[in-house]
C-alpha cells in the first residue's frame, strides 16, 4: 500500500507517519491490489483530526475522526475505514451470489466546469474531475453512503447513461436518469 502522509497546522514527526503507516498497513489484508491512501493529519484549537482518503479500483473509501489525541484520531480512522471495507465486501458477495459474477470494464468521463459569464452571477468555487466507473445502482448508493454524500453521479452498467442517486429528506433513496 502506498501511504501519503501529510501535515495541516502540524509538523508532522517520523513516529506519527511510522504509526500512520502500520495501521493503514492492517488493511492492506483486504486488497488483493496495491492502493493508494492520502492522510491528512491536522490540528485546530485543540483537535487533532485525522482524514484518511483510499482509492480502490474505482472505489473510494473516506474516513475522518477527531480527538483530543492524534493517535486515538488515527485508530479511530482505521477502524471506521476497516467497517466499510468489510461491509463493502458483505454486500458486493451478497450481489455476486444473488446475480452472478459480472465483468465491468472501465469507462473514463471527465466533468468541466463552465467559466462565469458575469461577476454578479455565481461563481464556481471548486471542480471535481472523476471517472465514472459502470455500477449498479445499489453499488452507487452504497459508494455514496461510503463517502458520506448526499448524492452520487455514476454511470448505470445495465443503461450505459450518467445516473444520479441522491438521499431523500425521508431517508429514502432517489434515482436521476436521463430519458
Amino acid at each position: 500500500m502506498n501511504i501519503n502522509v501529510r501535515g495541516k497546522n502540524i509538523e508532522v514527526s517520523p513516529a506519527l507517519v511510522d504509526y500512520a503507516q502500520k495501521k493503514l498497513g492492517k488493511l492492506d489484508k483486504h486488497f488483493d491490489k496495491a492502493t493508494d491512501a492520502q492522510v491528512v493529519l491536522s490540528v485546530i484549537r485543540e483537535e487533532h483530526i485525522v482524514e484518511v482518503t483510499m482509492n480502490l479500483n474505482g472505489l473510494i473509501l473516506r474516513g475522518e475522526e477527531s480527538t483530543g489525541d492524534m493517535y486515538a484520531s488515527i485508530d479511530m480512522v482505521v477502524d471506521k475505514l476497516e467497517r466499510q471495507v468489510k461491509k463493502y465486501k458483505t454486500r458486493m458477495n451478497k450481489a455476486i451470489r444473488l446475480r452472478g459474477p459480472r465483468i465491468i470494464s472501465e469507462k473514463h468521463a471527465a466533468i468541466e466546469a463552465e467559466e462565469r459569464a458575469e461577476e454578479e452571477t455565481p461563481r464556481v468555487v471548486r471542480t471535481k474531475r472523476f471517472s465514472l466507473k459502470p455500477m449498479t445502482v445499489e453499488e452507487a448508493i452504497l459508494q455514496m453512503d461510503l463517502l458520506g454524500h448526499n448524492f452520487f453521479v455514476f454511470t448505470n452498467g445495465d443503461t450505459d447513461l450518467v445516473n444520479v442517486v441522491y438521499r431523500r429528506r425521508d431517508g429514502d433513496y432517489g434515482l436521476i436518469e436521463p430519458e
